[in-house]
C-alpha cells in the first residue's frame, strides 16, 4: 500500500469522499474553517459543491482551503481552490438530496440556499496503511521506515486518468 501512485491516491479520494463527504472549508483571509457536507458532481472533476446559506461567512467566496479526512481515518487531504457563488438551477436540481432539504425548509426555492462552488487548484493527499512489519515496530517502539506505513502525492488535479 505504501507505494501507491498520484492516480491510485486520486481514485481513493473521490471513493472515500462519497462514502462520507463531509469536509471542513475555509477562506484564506478568514482564518475559521467550517463543517460542510461536499456534494460530488462526477461531471465535474476538481469541484466541491455546498449547499450553504446566502449569510455563511463562505458566501463571500475567495481563496480557501478544505481539509477531508476519511471515515476510517486512514486517508487525509487538504485541498486549496477558490470558492465562489454558483447558483445555477440545473446544478441544484442535480445536486439537491434529502439532506439539503433538511436545512432549507423552502426547498430549492428557500431564499437563503446559496450553491458554494470550490474549485480545486491543488491537492496534497496522504493514505496510512501501516504494514504489519510497521505495526510490530509500533509495538515494541521501533523506527518504522516511510515505505511501511504510507502513500503521500501533491498533485494540481484530483483526476483520477490524469497524472500528478
Amino acid at each position: 500500500m505504501a507505494d501507491k501512485t498520484p492516480a491510485e491516491l486520486k481514485q481513493d479520494l473521490w471513493q472515500k469522499m462519497a462514502d462520507s463527504p463531509f469536509v471542513m472549508v475555509g477562506l484564506m483571509d478568514g482564518g475559521h474553517h467550517i463543517p460542510l457536507t461536499a456534494q460530488l458532481d462526477k461531471d465535474q472533476v476538481d469541484t466541491l459543491f455546498f449547499f450553504i446559506g446566502k449569510d455563511n461567512r463562505l458566501a463571500k467566496g475567495g481563496d480557501g482551503m478544505a481539509h477531508y479526512v476519511s471515515k476510517g481515518h486512514d486517508y487525509f487531504a487538504c485541498l486549496s481552490g477558490t470558492a465562489k457563488i454558483d447558483n445555477d438551477p440545473a446544478l441544484i436540481d442535480k445536486l439537491w438530496d434529502k439532506q439539503a432539504e433538511a436545512w432549507f425548509p423552502e426547498g430549492k426555492e428557500d431564499p437563503n440556499l446559496a450553491l458554494l462552488r470550490f474549485d480545486i487548484d491543488s491537492a496534497e493527499l496522504w493514505e496510512t496503511d501501516i504494514s504489519v512489519s510497521g505495526r510490530v515496530k509500533m509495538l515494541f517502539g521501533g523506527t518504522i521506515r516511510p515505505s511501511e506505513s504510507s502513500s503521500h502525492a501533491k498533485v494540481q488535479t484530483t483526476a483520477e486518468s490524469s497524472q500528478a
